[in-house]
């Protein structure tokens, strides 16, 4: 099986979640509620989720910048 980037994929201990970067050596998967995790790729064990990925909100940093400028 051949994942990519933008994948939506689905492990055994934390669900569902998006790959956002992938190469030889390790995996990172943004999941839906455990959030950024690391994998070894050689070993990490996911399938491919049916659906697409939830849309989220991006924070622009916008919000906490001007917090701290108060």
């Amino acid at each position: 099986m051949t994942l990519k980037s933008g994948q939506y994929i689905r492990h055994a201990k934390y669900g569902c979640g998006t790959i956002v970067e992938r190469d030889d050596d390790r995996t990172l998967v943004d999941f839906d509620t455990a959030g950024l995790k690391k994998f070894v790729t050689s070993i990490a064990v996911f399938e491919i989720a049916e659906g697409a990925a939830p849309k989220r909100k991006r924070s622009s940093g916008r919000r906490r910048a001007k917090a701290l400028a108060q």
